[in-house]
């Protein structure tokens, strides 16, 4: 196995305008793909551009509008970072991301590069409105994350180009977020279905704001836009139910594989939605 570890960020793009190299970050997608492919008679062709000593890509920091999450970012720097009410969610997806060793080395971006269809970050990131910094020597460009992810296993970066960053806007208000999560079980497993929320409610007890994601039921997460514009003016009661079975399962394409039929997930995604709209109202976060 070849591997280049440059020191710098520029020198790491310089390698990656240079040749054709497989970016390295975490390496928890990477390294267990590898192992397959070896196991198989199938020996990577590509080297790798180790990124782990680009100390510019480390940590979640504040800025004046929002927050940035480095590219080596760790799902475990999530959980202990110091964030408001509407990354909740994304620490809840961070804390079943694999067991602690995993947390420790994966990195949010590392999750959105490998572009899974049941990534457990991407739907949360989708309503926190994240943008993705792509570098290379010819240029710099955000884009957001429904742009940049545009199917199963496959992104928009350009064969010189890097994700150096995640621009996060600051949340609105202080409106805690929520991730649901189904799988064969609790922890360190692949979602069959996996939900995201963030629901804000007026004085009434009615809708106010609602923004809804579902992740694992079609090649890329997705917001739920019909469904989200339904929601707003009502209250979450026993009426959402036939509105949850009407707009959420059209929204959908998932596949049948191992872990569930496609009619086993439409339906778990509506029952995942329907519970994260309850605890919204009860003010209860999943653990």
């Amino acid at each position: 196995m070849t591997m280049f570890r440059p020191e710098n960020l520029d020198d790491a793009l310089a390698l990656r305008a240079e040749r054709e190299v497989l970016p390295l970050a975490g390496g928890t997608d990477v390294f267990p793909a590898r192992a397959v492919d070896e196991a198989w008679g199938r020996p990577a062709a590509l080297p790798l551009l180790d990124l782990s000593g680009l100390f510019e890509l480390r940590g979640i920091a504040e800025t004046d509008d929002g927050y940035r999450v480095g590219t080596l970012a760790t799902w475990s720097d999530v959980i202990r970072a110091e964030l408001p009410a509407g990354f909740d969610g994304l620490k809840q997806a961070a804390r079943e991301v694999g067991g602690h060793q995993i947390q420790n080395r994966g990195t949010l971006v590392g999750n959105l590069c490998n572009a899974s269809p049941a990534a457990d970050g991407l739907p949360m990131l989708l309503l926190l409105e994240a943008e993705i910094e792509l570098a290379s020597r010819r240029r710099r460009r955000r884009l957001l994350l429904d742009e940049f992810v545009t199917g199963n296993r496959r992104t928009t970066l350009a064969p010189d180009e890097l994700a150096v960053a995640l621009h996060i806007p600051r949340p609105p208000g202080d409106v805690p977020s929520r991730f649901l999560k189904l799988g064969s079980r609790h922890y360190l497993v692949i979602s069959i279905a996996a939900v995201a929320g963030l629901v804000a409610l007026d004085g009434a007890g009615a809708i106010a704001t609602a923004r809804i994601a579902v992740g694992a039921c079609s090649p890329v997460a997705c917001r739920l836009t019909a469904l989200e514009a339904a929601l707003v003016g009502r209250h979450i009661d026993g009426g959402l139910v036939p509105l949850v079975a009407e707009t959420v399962p059209p929204a959908l394409s998932p596949i049948d594989d191992a872990r569930g039929s496609a009619d086993y997930r439409r339906e778990a995604a509506c029952v995942l939605v329907r519970r994260l709209l309850m605890e919204s109202h009860s003010g209860r976060v999943a653990a």
